[in-house]
């Protein structure tokens, strides 16, 4: 998937061009220089770098600055003109628009549509754009080009004023200013089938071919790749002309089958054994025992006619090997793969730490630029701003977190791309642990064939600890003082293990507005095993506008003063309160190794922002 495209703005003068841009392209995020912009979903610092790291990422560059500026950051990185993506410069008051790099893979088309949208003047250059309207190296996604080492000669004999001969159609050439003759010396040929192209003939395969696979459980994919190849190879039919790979939804958890996809550079379809059997009288090869097994005649031949369509034809019937078959149909028009059958449904566990974008980790970004379905409380989904736009939101309250995680689960099992939220890490008493166990206890097939990742985010005790200075130098644990999920009596139990262990102890769930008494059990069982002015971090709001940091020693901590939204870390014996001279500025370390009791030096308290 193609990442948002980035609307690069350097000054806060070209701000007007930036929100018209986003306004006419909502999925665009607008990436601001720091200190010189306001208000951008994503910020940066260093203008090179940053842009460079963009490029290489594939992702589609609007620079609102001088092109210059693009030209010279970006080119110690370009590389391969045939997979750079688009490269655009803006003049500040959106008046001027000059496709830089990516020209034939949509910067030239991206910029004429800009230039509609901003009534102004798209400076285009590439000479196959200004006297065909097209650009032969660039064709549409369902249509390949087979030999791209050759358009540069075709095009220059084509500049020169020879003619095409066209063989077969297509309406992305028809619609061009393309020179065509039936005595045309230069040939265009339109086919499924393999050829040989030259400097005088250039060969397109659309892709109408859907090609059907089955295999037993675990095969390896090698198995069925081979088979595909030779299935192909046999019939002298170009790969290139493969426009979907689709099996019985009972497979979209295969690995085999999703290497055959990711070979043609395709994601996996699926359909239902319902909507398989519907092909029953179009199969060549309809058996009894598949329908015995998977509850259809026929599998491979099946999922290729459903993906062909009515009109679609059987073109080669099954062909097996040991472990596997497959079974290619044509469609009389190219294949839309991405609106044929269904995806693996893809569940993303993702924690983003405390929300903002710097504290998120680059996969959770991703994973969530990613999903099409964002499932969470909603003030998680509130902290992602404009990163979020564009994507069906199902937010839930507090306490829904059984109807949240079915929630996920269920879409993600129709097909979706869902991505399930959480603050901080989602691992550490969050959602992770409660997907796989509904996973587990109920047998649900459905959600068994998801596709499942659990990306991590920055923990309250990783920010605490951060902001605090070192306190988990040490051995450390963390402890919930919630007893709605686990009784008191193990939780007491687990409290006075880690005082006995002298561990480094963060207490989340600290207090709720009913629960006040068990962070006073606390103190009191940890007051029994460590110095009375040992250090505790009260940390509150980590990461957000209106965070706070404060120390106090044990024997002061009042838990009266903490509220649910606090994490309390309680430091060892070995826990030690340091300053430096930066306003006076207080640390709490843990000494990796033990060096005796600390001291009797009373402990400074205030308050860290």
């Amino acid at each position: 998937m193609t990442p948002p495209t980035a609307i690069v703005l350097l000054n806060e003068s070209g701000r007007g061009t930036a929100t018209r841009l986003q306004a006419a392209y909502p999925e665009a995020l607008i990436h601001g220089l720091s200190g010189r912009t306001d208000d951008a979903d994503i910020t940066f610092t260093q203008t090179a770098a940053h842009l460079q790291e963009l490029f290489r990422a594939g992702t589609p560059i609007i620079g609102i600055c001088a092109a210059a500026i693009l030209i010279r950051c970006l080119a110690p990185v370009l590389r391969n003109k045939n997979a750079e993506p688009p490269v655009i410069a803006i003049a500040d008051d959106g008046s001027n628009i000059v496709p830089l790099l990516g020209g034939h893979h949509g910067a030239n088309n991206l910029a004429r549509e800009i230039g509609i949208k901003l009534d102004a003047h798209a400076a285009i250059t590439t000479a196959s754009d200004i006297h065909f309207s097209i650009a032969l190296d660039a064709p549409p996604a369902d249509l390949a080009l087979a030999n791209p080492q050759h358009v540069k000669e075709f095009m220059a004999r084509l500049l020169s004023g020879e003619k095409i001969h066209i063989e077969g159609a297509h309406d992305w050439l028809s619609a061009s200013n393309l020179p065509f003759a039936d005595d045309g010396t230069l040939t265009i040929e339109v086919t499924s089938n393999v050829g040989k192209g030259s400097g005088d003939r250039l060969i397109y395969h659309p892709k109408t071919l859907a090609l059907g696979v089955g295999c037993e459980r675990d095969t390896p994919p090698n198995d069925l790749i081979d088979l595909v190849k030779k299935t192909l190879s046999s019939a002298g039919i170009s790969p290139l002309a493969v426009g979907a790979v689709c099996s019985i939804d009972l497979k979209s958890d295969e690995a085999a089958v999703h290497a055959v996809a990711a070979h043609f550079g395709l994601s996996a379809r699926f359909f239902s054994a319902a909507e398989l059997a519907k092909e029953t009288p179009r199969l060549v090869t309809p058996s009894d025992i598949v329908f015995k097994e998977v509850g259809c005649y026929g599998v491979s031949e099946g999922a290729s006619l459903a993906a062909a369509g009515p009109e679609g034809k059987l073109i080669i019937p099954k062909e097996k090997s040991q472990r596997a078959t497959c079974a290619v149909a044509e469609s009389p028009t190219p294949i839309d793969s991405e609106n044929t059958g269904r995806r693996q449904g893809k569940l993303s566990v993702i924690g983003i730490g405390p929300g903002q974008e710097p504290w998120r980790t680059p996969e959770a970004s991703h994973l969530i630029q990613e999903a099409t379905d964002l499932v969470a409380y909603g003030l998680y989904l509130d902290l992602l701003g404009h990163s979020i736009d564009g994507k069906t939101r199902h937010d839930f309250g507090l306490g829904e977190e059984e109807k949240r995680v079915r929630a996920a689960l269920d879409l993600a099992a129709k097909g979706k791309n869902v991505a399930l939220i959480s603050s901080g890490d989602i691992g550490i008493y969050a959602m992770a642990t409660l997907v796989f166990e509904l996973i587990d206890r109920e047998h649900n097939q459905d959600w068994g064939r998801l596709d499942i990742q659990v990306t991590p985010g920055i923990s309250a005790l990783q920010a605490a600890a951060a902001r605090a200075g070192a306190p988990l130098g040490h051995d450390f644990c963390t402890i919930s003082l919630s007893d709605l999920l686990t009784p008191w009596e193990v939780i007491e139990k687990r409290i006075k293990a880690a005082a006995e262990g002298d561990f480094v102890i963060s207490f989340y769930n600290p207090v709720s507005m009913k629960r006040r008494t068990q962070l006073h059990a606390a103190k009191k069982i940890l007051l029994e095993h460590r110095p009375a002015n040992t250090p505790v971090i009260i940390a509150r709001n980590l990461g957000r506008e209106t965070e706070n940091v404060s120390f106090v020693s044990l024997n002061d901590l009042d838990p009266e003063e903490i509220d649910m939204l606090t994490l309390v870390m309680v430091g060892s014996s070995e826990s030690r309160l340091t300053t430096t001279n930066s306003a006076t500025k207080s640390w709490v370390y843990t000494p990796r190794g033990y060096s005796g009791k600390q001291s009797g030096k009373p402990i400074k308290t205030g308050t860290e922002t």
